[in-house]
């Protein structure tokens, strides 16, 4: 590995270094430092494969700075749940609520040892607001909602929910769905949505053969799905214009650099809950 300084070794002798792992995996894709061989092995199969998945990776991470930013600044949103948040890179959520607004408050969750400490050691965010970091499963939402609601969150006022690229780690889709809509429907009105997957429809040959070379060597699969399958996670909100769009397409930013505005198999949405 790169970098051990922020997590002890109680916490690293949980850690299996020989099986790579997304949130690890996706950090390596972006650059970051805390990832094992065994990931960057992975990562660079997978790009040889598919050479825009660090486009993906990065169209990504933009879209998720200017939907929490539109959140904060335009919608008055100051709570916000991220589930699956991965490790810490650049623009993490909240970096971005609270540059907005300093009393946002966020709860991280995420069930990996090694995001869980560099998490603690890492996500510190400002004393007028409030960070969070929850040790859960995506799979146990009743769990989460309990956990998140017992001293950061106000679960009865408008919540900004952050699902990006973990729902294409569950299986089947009506599992998927059958998440969203729990953790939705736990929310109050005026609560928003924002989420993004890989999807197989710009380029689906080489995408979908990457993801067979994760799936044979990683523990937890990952599923690329149409963008009329994504759509039905937002069932019953008000889509945010443009809609479910590549991400790069979602509000981008005056002036932003050609690379940025490229679209590859990454679509995102922001939603509304009545």
């Amino acid at each position: 590995m790169n970098s051990t300084d922020d997590f002890d070794q109680a916490t690293a002798a949980k850690i299996d270094q020989m099986v790579p792992h997304s949130a690890r995996v996706w950090n390596y894709w972006l650059g970051g430092k805390d990832n094992f061989q065994s990931d960057r092995q992975v990562g660079d199969q997978f790009a040889e494969l598919y050479p825009d998945i660090k486009v993906v990776a990065r169209s990504s991470r933009g879209f998720l700075t200017r939907a929490v930013t539109y959140l904060a600044n335009e919608c008055g949103i100051r709570q916000f749940l991220d589930i699956g948040t991965g490790l810490p890179t650049v623009d993490n959520t909240h970096q971005v609520a609270q540059a907005a607004a300093v009393d946002a408050r966020i709860v991280y969750v995420d069930n990996d040892p090694m995001v869980l400490a560099h998490a603690r050691a890492l996500l510190t965010g400002t004393p007028q607001g409030a960070t969070e970091y929850l040790d859960a499963d995506l799979h146990d939402p009743g769990r989460i909602l309990e956990l998140a609601g017992r001293t950061t969150l106000d679960l009865t006022q408008p919540v900004g929910l952050i699902l990006m690229n973990i729902l294409g780690h569950v299986p089947e889709l009506a599992r998927a769905q059958e998440i969203v809509a729990h953790l939705v429907g736990a929310l109050p009105s005026g609560s928003y949505l924002v989420t993004a997957d890989g999807t197989n429809v710009l380029d689906k040959e080489a995408f979908e053969q990457a993801i067979g070379v994760w799936n044979a060597n990683a523990p937890l699969s990952y599923h690329l799905r149409t963008p009329e399958e994504l759509s039905t996670y937002l069932t019953g909100l008000e889509v945010v214009e443009p809609g479910l769009v590549p991400c790069a397409a979602w509000r981008p930013r005056a002036h932003a650099a050609p690379e940025d505005l490229r679209e590859v198999d990454e679509f995102g949405a922001v939603a509304r809950k009545p």
